[in-house]
């Protein structure tokens, strides 16, 4: 099969060897598509290893159609269209994954959109309202809230009865943010968000992937009682706690990463979507949001869209058949 290599920082596609036979609880599903996150860009820099076991090959999301099942697979059947979470390999022509790790379709989406799903909507349920233990009413904080986990977000905070306000980097990515129904935001190049987010009434929960000095503004923000849930590190890995301030207002704060999650774990999250999500991606009411797509041989000119920050919503590989 066709496959994306890492080669000294530079993305080959290139034919690797087949999957092998299949575990009983795994499926064979041929690729359409892929999603492209930020998580793959930190692998390609030597910054983000697949965890132990797993495939070299970058791709943490996938749309296609299933090829193959194993022998103890009874939801899932050859020719099903589905979309699957993965731990790593999403960027090749087949994946083998556990049963546990896809779900099917809405049936008023296609392969393209299926593929912007798993991981920005697993992220983000997860981290909301997992993690994060986000109640009706309460008020929420995104941060680079025009990505893919961005977008995703604020649509849940909408359908679920959060009020959010969203920080981004450019007005254009705001009013994109408005208009999938955040309340209030603030564009990062103007400075702290601290005093806006303060006037707006302060967050009891933040989804923060920043990191870095974004943690002490967060937590000067954090109602009391309030969860700040940390998802990436893209303004740095270190930074400063205020203890006082933490135990005075009985403030948590959680690290989530979904990647290195067992298969019963994601399927666990898939399982909640499932119930919770799928039905207002069937009725509409929630969608997923694509910024761009590129073929597979075109993935670093994909890749660099999101390094560059260009995105508004999710960016796509084309794999396979569009269907």
């Amino acid at each position: 099969m066709q496959a994306i290599t890492i080669e000294d920082g530079r993305l080959h596609w290139r034919e690797q060897p087949d999957l092998g036979s299949l575990g009983p609880r795994e499926v064979r599903i041929d690729v359409a598509w892929a999603g492209v996150n930020r998580a793959d860009l930190m692998q390609r820099a030597g910054k983000y290893p697949p965890p132990p076991g797993v495939t070299e090959v970058p791709g943490l999301e996938i749309s296609g159609t299933i090829a193959a099942t194993g022998e103890q697979v009874e939801r899932f059947k050859q020719g099903d269209r589905v979309c699957a979470l993965l731990a790593g390999g999403g960027y090749a022509e087949q994946v083998v994954v556990d049963a546990a790790q896809v779900l099917p379709i809405p049936q008023n989406l296609g392969l393209r959109e299926a593929a912007a799903l798993p991981e920005v909507f697993a992220t983000a349920w997860l981290n909301l309202y997992m993690e994060g233990a986000a109640q009706p009413g309460q008020r929420v904080l995104l941060h680079a809230a025009a990505s893919g986990v961005g977008t995703a977000a604020i649509q849940l905070c909408r359908a679920f009865g959060n009020p959010c306000f969203v920080t981004a980097g450019s007005q254009e990515k705001l009013d994109a943010c408005y208009k999938l129904g955040a309340e209030a935001g603030w564009n990062r190049h103007d400075g702290s968000f601290v005093d806006a987010v303060k006037a707006w009434g302060g967050a009891d929960m933040i989804l923060d992937p920043v990191g870095g000095d974004y943690i002490p503004q967060d937590q000067s923000v954090l109602n009391a009682d309030g969860r700040l849930v940390l998802i990436g590190l893209m303004g740095g890995s270190e930074s400063r706690l205020d203890l006082g301030r933490m135990l005075m207002k009985r403030q948590r704060v959680i690290g989530s990463t979904l990647r290195s999650r067992s298969p019963k774990s994601k399927g666990a999250i898939l399982d909640a979507l499932y119930t919770h999500v799928w039905p207002k991606l069937a009725s509409e009411e929630i969608a997923p949001l694509i910024a761009g797509e590129w073929p597979i041989q075109k993935v670093e000119t994909a890749q660099q869209y999101v390094t560059d920050n260009a995105n508004i919503g999710k960016v796509l590989l084309r794999v396979g058949e569009t269907a």
